[in-house]
């Protein structure tokens, strides 16, 4: 498994919200700014998390965005799922529906059910306030926001 940038990118797109989360919207060209993302592609992620709910939206002069809860709301894990889709390793782990026909017998299913487990287990136990966290102790005295 792999993670896309839409993936990487709108974990930090949440996690710049927080960072810079002071009651008012935040323009998505100051965003791209801070995390090197251009504003085309970085609209693209932001329509998916608006359209999620994860974030609110303003139109106007005074426009932008912000998170729509508390960053101890989001997980890692439901930002990627929101913008990759499964997180599952392999394909007959990812839907109820997918069923290989060697489900029965396959050695290896086990290998994948612990990868897949080990996986939600990180992402689904770190949130963006945790993230910010971090980025502070990080920083230290050089948090500026």
């Amino acid at each position: 498994m792999k993670i896309s940038t839409r993936g990487r990118y709108a974990v930090r797109v949440m996690l710049d919200l927080a960072v810079y989360n002071n009651g008012e919207y935040i323009k998505v060209k100051h965003i791209a700014e801070r995390q090197g993302i251009s504003e085309k592609y970085l609209e693209q992620i932001i329509a998916i998390l608006n359209k999620a709910g994860y974030v609110k939206s303003i139109r106007g002069a005074q426009g932008g965005y912000r998170l729509a809860k508390s960053p101890s709301y989001y997980t890692v894990g439901m930002i990627l799922r929101l913008t990759e889709g499964s997180l599952a390793p392999v394909a007959c782990l990812e839907d109820d529906d997918v069923e290989c026909e060697r489900c029965d017998t396959c050695d290896t299913l086990v290998v994948w059910r612990e990868l897949e487990q080990a996986i939600n287990n990180v992402v689904d136990n770190v949130t963006i306030e945790d993230l910010l966290e971090r980025q502070q102790e990080r920083l230290g005295s050089q948090y500026v926001i």
